[in-house]
């Protein structure tokens, strides 16, 4: 049985951590009071691996883990498992990259938006106008689930076949490059990674809540509050409203990781 150190990380590394644990597989946890060397045969890095691009991501350590010790430590026969980041120099998989991780961590991503969304706006979700910015993994459940507790639906992508979607799904569709010239909608969500709303754009938008789900940012928050909008930038909702589910996500997807390995 493959021996796997959990290195750094929140709450979803821990569940993470006990449910392999229960599989089976021999967990020691590293980072919460330094790093050091081990013998396991897998290293599992959090979600995202880091923020800076210098050290890892692990808010319940006591101390900083750079990641070039990492990368040194590791060798180069031992696997590592990072998310949305990559040792160049060593044997590497980038779960957050893979459909089978994403797909899941849409789920708890959209459910989360919607808590927020409840708990920022004086009125229901049904009957509102929404918007949901970009038609991948996440706006997909998104749309979904806003469409099923009544919501009016508009889903902005690029691709004819994304809009061939959006209409057979029953939403109202708009192309990405053309909301800036009409957000009329009482709740926005944005999930791409890339300026989508200029700041001009708020002047004439009567949005009470833009919930900016992307990891770069697709509007300016300051803008947007500027202008009277409620905005708020939520990365990383998973682990903050559904540790749970999302560290078992994470279980699962390392399980399958290893045992596609030789």
């Amino acid at each position: 049985m493959k021996k796997i150190t959990v290195i750094g990380g929140d709450n979803r590394l821990v569940i993470a951590a006990d449910v392999l644990s229960n599989s089976g597989y021999k967990v020691r946890i590293s980072g919460l009071s330094g790093f050091q060397n081990d013998d396991s045969d897998v290293w599992l890095l959090p979600v995202p691996t880091t923020k800076d691009g210098e050290t890892l991501f692990a808010p319940l350590s006591d101390g900083k883990i750079y990641l070039k010790d990492i990368e040194r430590e590791a060798g180069k026969d031992r696997l590592i498992l990072t998310c949305n980041y990559s040792f160049k120099s060593n044997r590497c998989i980038d779960y957050g990259k893979l459909d089978s991780f994403c797909l899941l961590n849409a789920i708890p991503t959209a459910e989360g938006a919607i808590s927020l969304a409840i708990e920022n706006t004086p009125f229901t979700l049904w009957g509102s106008r929404v918007l949901v910015i970009g038609y991948g993994r996440v706006g997909k459940i998104l749309a979904e689930r806003l469409k099923g507790i009544g919501c009016r639906v508009t889903v902005s992508a690029r691709k004819p076949s994304d809009f061939a979607m959006i209409n057979a799904c029953g939403y109202y569709g708009v192309n990405t490059a053309d909301i800036k010239n009409g957000l009329d909608y009482d709740i926005i969500f944005n999930t791409v990674d890339f300026e989508v709303i200029p700041e001009s754009a708020f002047e004439k938008c009567p949005a009470k809540l833009i919930i900016d789900l992307s990891s770069k940012g697709g509007f300016s928050i300051e803008a947007a509050k500027n202008y009277g909008i409620t905005a708020l930038k939520a990365p990383g909702i998973p682990g903050k409203t559904a540790p749970r589910t999302a560290g078992e996500i994470l279980a699962r997807t390392v399980k399958e990781i290893i045992e596609q390995q030789p």
